[in-house]
């Protein structure tokens, strides 16, 4: 299975300054095998940033799209019209599920709409502090994964990446991220696993890749890699950092290469 390193650029740099920081991160990062790159920059910059990228090193993602492939939605942009220019797709972020209102029925059609144009959707899934204070984890983390897998086949299932960011964990909008230690990690994996398991079957479960997010760095990001569920990470802040995002790069290939 590959090792995913996601960097989530959020509604940050101009499609100038996207341009510029590709090409620093493609100065430095390598063609590495089983290792997969992707930056999910602004709507704006998907397109040019497609024509510049070097897609043996990296790959693009969408942050967000509507789940219609044409017709009268002002303002919005389909995955139709994007699936030439990314690989993957953001899907039921905490942003937008918390900020913009988005329901496990948004979030499923968004899945369904991914895999039909043929891209890999990311579905982010976590709970929020009052919910880990009221003991409700569980039962979120349950709620948002089959509420985003409900009308995806074991087939389909393949072509799906889950990323767990607890939302507590995740900086930003004036409030400061609590550090998610690898355990709590490691627990939500088993319950996603276990839930695939149930819900498809174990070889499915084993195989479906899992990435953590919320606020990792440099200097926790190998505990997390380390994790024995642990297939990459969805990382905000520090990719807009090139030496961060390149450091989170080399430890997540060191990783890999002490367990091969």
């Amino acid at each position: 299975m590959k090792t995913y390193i996601v960097g989530n650029w959020k509604m940050n740099f101009t499609v100038g300054e996207s341009s510029l920081f590709l090409h620093k991160l493609l100065q430095k990062v390598r063609i590495m095998r089983d290792l997969e790159v992707v930056v999910a920059p602004s709507l704006m910059a998907l397109q040019p940033l497609s024509l510049q990228i070097d897609r043996r090193k990296m790959k693009l993602a969408a942050q967000n799209f509507y789940d219609k492939d044409f017709g009268a939605y002002t303002g919005e942009v389909s995955v139709s019209q994007i699936r030439s220019l990314v690989n993957y797709a953001l899907v039921g972020h905490s942003e937008r599920r918390y900020i913009f209102g988005e329901t496990d029925k948004d979030v499923r059609a968004k899945v369904a709409a991914a895999l039909r144009c043929g891209l890999t959707p990311i579905l982010c899934v976590g709970e929020t502090a009052e919910e880990r204070a009221c003991g409700e984890t569980t039962d979120v983390v349950r709620d948002q994964v089959l509420g985003g897998l409900q009308d995806v086949s074991k087939e389909d299932l393949g072509k799906v990446i889950i990323a767990y960011e607890p939302v507590w964990a995740i900086s930003g909008h004036g409030k400061p991220a609590r550090v998610a230690s690898p355990l709590d990690v490691e627990d939500v994996f088993k319950l996603i696993r276990k839930i695939l398991s149930e819900t498809y079957d174990d070889s499915v479960a084993e195989s479906t890749p899992l990435l953590f997010g919320g606020s990792v760095k440099s200097l926790n990001a190998e505990s997390y890699l380390s994790l024995p569920d642990c297939n990459g990470l969805l990382i905000g802040g520090a990719s807009l950092i090139a030496p961060e995002f390149l450091d989170i790069i080399e430890i997540a290939k060191r990783v890999r290469d002490d367990r091969a």
